[in-house]
């Protein structure tokens, strides 16, 4: 059986895993932005829990298209309260952050899975992974959060993400990071066209590099609304169907903001695809 290692936790990848989002940002793409609220941050993320999920990924800085940075203090502070109380839980929580001193501090505070959706690009933040036994997530991106939509080409969008991806688990394993504690997400709508998504979720089993485990994020984004024609508070339906196919491509994690209605999917699809 695989797993994924992240911290003391060893999470088994036979069947995929559902990770709930808790946004502590005033301008999620969502609405379900917390703005830094430490009560109803808590309550949502325990809801999640209590739907089902298996582990949860907690942001504190925006990363939708036309999102602008925000100051590393401010990003501490949305944060630590609520890492500090759900860390006790006894489940993995993820944090989503691109920071080195953020990252560093987040394992302190019992995170034990670091998302990061610059691949580890900057020396300090894989020194700040390396030193620790959390596992990491690798996200693919085109450009930056504030101008990734503008005009995303590619010459082989499958291609060039699996090639980015590779050298990304390069680097870390240089750094001593283990293969067992990586994370792959090809970053749906991350700098990337809604023919760009359509065709990554196609071929979505072609990026797990080294058999490495991927994680899908397609909750509720804004290539399910061109697809439905639904604004972002009415795909539901489409958020748990783009889960069950990016399940039945080989995604082990899918990151949603719906837990209870995406374990209804993926309980479906797995008593009549695997007899489970």
């Amino acid at each position: 059986m695989r797993f994924l290692h992240c911290g003391p936790y060893r999470l088994p990848l036979q069947r995929p895993l559902v990770m709930g989002i808790v946004n502590l940002t005033p301008d999620s793409f969502s609405g379900d932005g917390l703005r830094g609220d430490v009560e109803r941050a808590i309550a949502h993320a325990q809801a999640q829990r209590e739907a089902g999920a298996d582990l949860l990924d907690i942001g504190a800085e925006s990363s939708r298209p036309g999102a602008m940075p925000t100051p590393e203090a401010e990003e501490l502070r949305r944060l630590l309260p609520v890492l500090e109380e759900i860390t006790t839980w006894g489940l993995p929580i993820s944090v989503d952050t691109t920071k080195p001193a953020v990252m560093r501090a987040a394992l302190a505070a019992g995170a034990t899975i670091i998302n990061d959706i610059t691949a580890m690009r900057q020396p300090e933040a894989l020194t700040a992974v390396a030193e620790s036994d959390c596992a990491v997530c690798l996200m693919h991106m085109q450009g930056e959060p504030g101008t990734m939509q503008r005009a995303p080409a590619y010459d082989d969008v499958v291609g060039e993400i699996r090639a980015f991806l590779a050298a990304a688990v390069n680097r870390c394993r240089q750094a001593g990071v283990g293969d067992e504690r990586l994370l792959l997400d090809p970053g749906f709508g991350f700098g990337k066209s809604l023919e760009h998504n359509v065709t990554l979720l196609r071929h979505l089993a072609e990026l797990a590099v080294d058999d490495l485990p991927l994680l899908a994020g397609l909750s509720r984004k804004s290539m399910l609304g061109e697809l439905t024609g639904r604004p972002v508070g009415e795909r539901l339906p489409a958020s748990v169907a783009a889960a069950v196919l990016a399940a039945d491509k080989g995604a082990q994690i899918l990151r949603v903001h719906d837990v209870a209605a995406t374990r209804d999917g993926l309980a479906i699809w797995a008593a009549i695809e695997q007899g489970d």
